[in-house]
C-alpha cells in the first residue's frame, strides 16, 4: 500500500503504444520576526463551484438530502469566502483524495484510511505534538495503519500552518569539506539551512540522523522540533543469506508519512495534512538506498558480493540491486513491520482498477509512477495504458512547498 511511492521520483515515460507520550523537545532557532501574510484574493464563484461539485460527489456515494446542505454552504461562502466541511465530508474527501491520486500504486485500501480531524489545531507546537502522535498511532506495533492528520485549513481570514519537511521522518545530509556527503544527499541543502537556524545534530554526524520537524505558522514563525524517540521506529537491515550485510549498519524508518502535500477538497485547501500508508520495498531498496543521488549503495554491495564490476554487461548493478531489495523486505518482515513487494502491489493495483471500473469511475494513473523501479516489465502494471486526467479531491505539491522541503526556504510567512 505504498503511499510514499507517489513522491519518490519520476522516471522517463514509456514510448507511445507500449502497453500519551512526552512533549516534543524544541530546538532553539535563530530569532526572526513573523510577518502577517497578505490576504489572498478569493474567487467566491470558483469556491462555490468546487464546493457544489464535491457535495454532489459526496451525496452520490452517500445518499441523502443535498439541497439544504448546498444552500448552507453557499451562504457560508458568501459571508466568509470559504466553508467548513462536516466531519463526514472531511473523511470522505480525504479518502477520495487518495483514491484519485494518479501517482500512487497502493490505492486498493483507500476506504480504510483513518482520518484524524485536527482542524482546530493551528499553533506550531500543537501541530508538532500531533504529528508525533500520528507516528506512534500509525506504527501500531508494526502493523502500519493508513492514516491522515488534517490540520487547520487555509481561509481568507487566517493562513494555515505549513510543515516544511517532505516526510515527518527524514535523515540529515551533511556536506563535508571534500565534497562528500554523510547521510542522505537529497537533504544536504535542507540540513545546511537547519544547522544555520540553530539545529545541532546528536553527537558526530551519522548516516541516519533524524532531522527535526519544521513547522511554520503566521503567529509562531518557523520552529524546529526534535522527534521524541517514542515516535521514531526504525528497522535495522540484514540479508537472509549474506551475513556481512548487517555490518553495513543500514536502517530505515518504518512509517512513511508524507507531510508537505496540500489536500484539496471541494475548494478548501489543507496545506498541513500528513498521511501514510506502508512502504513498498523498492521505495527503500531501489530508490532511497539505491539511487545514485541518494545513498548510492549498489557499487559497495556489488563489491562485497564479489561481482565483476569491470563491464556493464555482467549486470552487476542489477544483481546487487536485487539483493539490496531482498534485504529490505526480509528485515521489515523479520521485525514484524508491514511492507509489500512490487509484484504483489502491482497485482493489487489492477484489482483496484477493476473495482473502480465496476463502480463506474475512472481511475487516473501515471504510468511513470505506477510502474515499479525494479523489474518493471515483469509486473502486470507495465503492459497497459491508463487514464491520466487529474481528479479532485486530491493531494498536490506546490512549488513553494517543494523548495521548502528540499532547501529550507522560502518561509511561507517571512
Amino acid at each position: 500500500m505504498s503511499v510514499v511511492r507517489i513522491w519518490a521520483g519520476r522516471r522517463r515515460a514509456p514510448r507511445a503504444g507500449r502497453l500519551a507520550a512526552p512533549s516534543p523537545g524544541r530546538v532553539r532557532a535563530r530569532p526572526e520576526v513573523s510577518k502577517p501574510a497578505p490576504e489572498p484574493a478569493i474567487d467566491t464563484g470558483a469556491v462555490q463551484a468546487a464546493a457544489e461539485e464535491f457535495l454532489q460527489l459526496f451525496h452520490s456515494e452517500n445518499p441523502g438530502p443535498i439541497e439544504a446542505r448546498i444552500a448552507a454552504v453557499r451562504r457560508e461562502i458568501d459571508l466568509t469566502g470559504t466553508y467548513w466541511h462536516t466531519a463526514e465530508e472531511l473523511v470522505f474527501g480525504a479518502r477520495v483524495a487518495w483514491r484519485n491520486n494518479a501517482r500512487c500504486i497502493g490505492r486498493l485500501y483507500w476506504q480504510s484510511l483513518q482520518v484524524r480531524d485536527l482542524r482546530t489545531v493551528s499553533t506550531a507546537g500543537e501541530v508538532a505534538e500531533h504529528c508525533f502522535d500520528h507516528l506512534r498511532v500509525a506504527h501500531n506495533g508494526g502493523k502500519i495503519r493508513p492514516m491522515i492528520s488534517v490540520f487547520a485549513p487555509e481561509t481568507p481570514a487566517r493562513p494555515a500552518p505549513r510543515i516544511w519537511s517532505e516526510q515527518l521522518i527524514r535523515y540529515a545530509g551533511y556536506e563535508q569539506p571534500d565534497g562528500r556527503i554523510i547521510g542522505d544527499p537529497r537533504y544536504r541543502a535542507f540540513t545546511t539551512e537547519l544547522l544555520h537556524r540553530g539545529w545541532r545534530p546528536p553527537g558526530s554526524p551519522g548516516d541516519f540522523d533524524v532531522l527535526p520537524l519544521v513547522v511554520e505558522t503566521v503567529d509562531d514563525g518557523v520552529r524546529m522540533f526534535e522527534l521524541p524517540g517514542s515516535a521514531v521506529h526504525e528497522v535495522s537491515l540484514a540479508h537472509p543469506e549474506l551475513p556481512w550485510f548487517a555490518d553495513l549498519g543500514l536502517r530505515w524508518h518504518a512509517v512513511p508519512v508524507i507531510s508537505n502535500n496540500r489536500l484539496i477538497i471541494g475548494g478548501v485547501s489543507y496545506p498541513a495534512a500528513p498521511f501514510n500508508g506502508w512502504y513498498m520495498g523498492t521505495e527503500i531498496g531501489a530508490r532511497n538506498l539505491g539511487d545514485t543521488d541518494r545513498y548510492a549503495l549498489v557499487p559497495e554491495i556489488a563489491e562485497r558480493m564479489g561481482l565483476d564490476t569491470s563491464n556493464e554487461t555482467t549486470l552487476w548493478r542489477d544483481r546487487a540491486l536485487v539483493e539490496l531489495n531482498r534485504a529490505v523486505l526480509h528485515s521489515f518482515r523479520s521485525s514484524g513491520v508491514s511492507i509489500t513487494d512490487h509484484h504483489t502491489e502491482s497485482r493489487r493495483f489492477l484489482i483496484h482498477l477493476e473495482r473502480e471500473e465496476r463502480a463506474g469511475r475512472t481511475c487516473p494513473a501515471d504510468w511513470t509512477w505506477i510502474v515499479p523501479p525494479l523489474s518493471g516489465s515483469q509486473t502486470p502494471v507495465f503492459h497497459r495504458y491508463y487514464d491520466s486526467e487529474d481528479q479532485l479531491p486530491n493531494f498536490v505539491t506546490d512549488p513553494d512547498a517543494t523548495r521548502r522541503g528540499l532547501h529550507g526556504n522560502p518561509p511561507a510567512f517571512g
